[in-house]
């Protein structure tokens, strides 16, 4: 009786390992997870790349029109906005949106503080923006951080993102763009 079973399941075995069918569903089920991973890690890289680069351009426009005086005697509020019109692509973009605009003296160089002013959500009230006054002539330095969360929170890169322990970052990264810029000559002062 051991030996009729014995055959019979090397016959079963023997019989399964000879079957193909199933076998292209098996690489599937093994290869599709690896390539969703690499699909889901390549498209929050690239929204986050798209991201930087409209960040990147709407400050450059901003920074255009104010120093040619096509926006005359901005605010913060004004280069907030205008730098949100350009970037479209920046979530909630003017409630996650802080600016820094600093003189520099060419003459008596002093270095920009290496640390960025981002907006903290584990506050409710932020930090006063630093925002210097400028004329003609003036160097000014301007930094702007964007806090942005990822799309796809809970997957590779989203993920290490989202479980990060700094609670002013609150989930999000931030993304940082800077440009220095001279205030063009022609603009009228109020002292002439």
């Amino acid at each position: 009786m051991t030996g009729r079973w014995t055959s019979q399941i090397r016959n079963s075995l023997g019989r399964f390992r000879a079957e193909e069918d199933g076998v292209t569903t098996i690489s599937f089920v093994l290869v599709f997870p690896i390539f969703m991973f690499f699909f889901f890690m390549t498209f929050e890289s690239g929204m986050a790349n798209l991201r930087q680069v409209m960040l990147e351009r709407g400050v450059d426009l901003a920074v255009r029109e104010v120093r040619i005086g096509t926006l005359s005697e901005p605010t913060v509020d004004d280069l907030r906005e205008r730098i949100c019109d350009i970037a479209g692509v920046i979530p909630r973009c003017e409630s996650q949106l802080r600016i820094e605009m600093l003189r520099r003296d060419v003459r008596n160089w002093v270095p920009v503080r290496s640390s960025v002013q981002c907006v903290n959500r584990d506050q409710d009230d932020q930090d006063a923006e630093t925002f210097d006054e400028y004329g003609n002539n003036e160097l000014m330095y301007l930094r702007v951080c964007a806090r942005i969360d990822p799309v796809l929170p809970t997957t590779g890169i989203g993920r290490r993102i989202s479980n990060s322990d700094d609670a002013a970052a609150g989930g999000s990264f931030a993304l940082v763009s800077a440009a220095a810029f001279v205030i063009e000559p022609f603009r009228a002062d109020d002292d002439l």
